[in-house]
């Protein structure tokens, strides 16, 4: 059977019997690893296609969640947010790059700090979520640019993808704070 799926803005824009057809499914990359998939309706999608997009996740193999319509979904929301903080803490000088990122990892469990997170998604991806965040939010106190991170993308240190960021970069091997 035929599943209109739609990750974009698009179905968000009208109220219209097409938009009811629609709704947003968030893969993770890479795909073939990741077994999370977001699944999001928006204020239009109908229960039917949300349920059919959901249980299709579910019959590939993956792992749905639900979620309402939101900046980021569930993981991003949470994660952009969360890595910001830790660069607001670089802007105050509250603590080392190193021990933002030793701290998350051995404090919290994650595999990487947020530090060394952003360095591996590209800050220039950071910045134009958040910067599309706080303009299109202005009143969502988690949605903030950091000082370090504007001038980080502003002088062309964008992590790993440049060689440069939060890390000195060799290819995907991390190295030392900068």
């Amino acid at each position: 059977t035929y599943l209109p799926l739609c990750t974009c803005s698009c179905a968000r824009s009208s109220s219209s019997t097409l938009s009811r057809t629609y709704t947003q499914v968030h893969f993770f990359n890479p795909v073939q690893i990741m077994k999370l998939v977001e699944v999001a309706r928006t204020e239009f999608t109908s229960p039917e296609v949300f349920e059919k997009a959901y249980q299709w996740v579910h019959h590939i193999g993956k792992v749905p969640v639900k979620c309402n319509d939101t900046p980021g979904f569930i993981v991003n929301r949470l994660l952009v947010p969360s890595m910001a903080q830790a660069m607001l803490m670089c802007d105050r000088n509250d603590a080392s790059v190193h021990d933002i990122d030793i701290s998350m990892k051995l404090g919290a469990g994650h595999p990487m700090g947020p530090l060394h997170l952003a360095d591996y998604v590209g800050l220039d991806t950071c910045y134009y979520i958040l910067k599309g965040w706080t303009e299109k939010y202005p009143d969502e106190p988690s949605f903030v640019v950091p000082q370090c991170l504007k001038e980080k993308v502003d002088q062309g240190d964008l992590g790993r993808k440049t060689g440069k960021g939060f890390y000195h970069w060799d290819g995907d091997k991390r190295g030392d704070p900068v």
